[in-house]
């Protein structure tokens, strides 16, 4: 006991927003070190090994772009480790950058996972950090970070609903009374938009573009509810059938509808949770609206589309993006707190 307060003492606890698109890593007291794309880029030897080139920003700007011998690897795949070793020396390069050395007195970490992992998932993002240096790792579930994120009454014995729209899952929660009483994670969010948007040129134009200029569109013109002004893009790729570059104009409505089913399965997947609320629960809902998390939250007229087909209030958390990882970061701080919702 002595030994872990005296570690403690020297040792910076983190908690971690270990998303599909970005990873955000708090430490106490210092708020947010690192905010950082979730990508590897890794370049194999003349002996088939595997080197680390560059984490985070560097190595999303090779996404689509490396020769034969490097991958920008994105070992986050909806939601879940896609690739544990890549998501080890990924954790691992973070604490090292967040401690500016190697050898380090091992930190106590929290980790933010989605809702409905399995056991195996629950201990491949443990186990990786043990492996990447922590010395004691929490995990909580993702729709309860983002209710704390986003300043909600979670302790009060009052119903809060929040939506969290990442890039690999989207969360959806009923919190009361310090816990989950409902919560369903669906596997459509930021990454399944960007292929909506990809597969929509493909169909309509021919038109062949990256994931990367798919998630470019989605933020420059993508809408869920029709805009004031309409909006345009010039869009850039390949023809399949001719093979030649191409470049198209890409409108507003076009990109609405290219978006259509993703997010017809997220209201599909709200209103489950919203038919099997407890009524009591329900009325606080009603009484309170529901909040918006996540970097899908940022999607233009996004409430406007929930709110129009539910009749409910819908607003988006002020800081939406960083809603998981303060809620996390709260977590690591409050002690009570943490033994109360992390589970094993």
């Amino acid at each position: 006991m002595i030994l872990d307060k005296l570690i403690g003492m020297f040792s910076s606890d983190m908690a971690i927003d270990l998303g599909t698109a970005n990873t955000i890593i708090m430490v106490k007291t210092r708020g947010i070190v690192i905010n950082e794309p979730s990508v590897v880029a890794v370049q194999r030897d003349t002996m088939g090994r595997m080197n680390i080139l560059a984490v985070g920003k560097k190595a999303k700007e090779m996404v689509g772009k490396t020769p034969g011998n490097i991958m920008a690897v994105r070992p986050m795949r909806d939601g879940v480790i896609a690739d544990f070793d890549m998501t080890e020396r990924m954790i691992r390069y973070f604490i090292e950058k967040v401690h500016k050395r190697k050898a380090f007195i091992r930190p106590r970490i929290v980790i933010c996972v989605p809702y409905g992992l399995t056991q195996v998932e629950r201990k491949a993002v443990k186990e990786s950090a043990m492996s990447a240096g922590a010395r004691e790792v929490f995990l909580i579930e993702e729709p309860m970070a983002a209710a704390i994120g986003a300043g909600l009454p979670v302790k009060e014995p009052k119903g809060s609903l929040v939506v969290d729209i990442g890039g690999g899952t989207t969360e959806i929660g009923v919190v009361s009374l310090g816990g989950l009483v409902i919560s369903k994670s669906i596997r459509v969010a930021g990454d399944k938009m960007d292929m909506a948007i990809v597969d929509y040129l493909k169909r309509k134009y021919n038109l062949l573009i990256g994931e990367r200029a798919g998630e470019e569109i989605k933020i420059e013109i993508g809408n869920a509810v029709p805009p004031k002004e309409k909006l345009s893009i010039f869009v850039k790729g390949r023809d399949q059938i001719s093979g030649l570059l191409s470049t198209i104009e890409l409108t507003s409505d076009e990109a609405r509808e290219a978006l259509e089913e993703p997010l017809k399965d997220m209201m599909h997947a709200l209103k489950d949770v919203l038919e099997i609320t407890p009524p009591d629960l329900a009325a606080d809902i009603v009484e309170n609206g529901i909040v918006l998390t996540g970097g899908g939250a940022l999607l233009k007229g996004l409430d406007k589309y929930f709110s129009e087909d539910i009749k409910l209030p819908v607003y988006i958390a002020d800081e939406p993006l960083l809603a998981v990882a303060k809620g996390t970061e709260r977590v690591l701080e409050e002690i009570e707190l943490l033994q109360q919702i992390a589970y094993d």
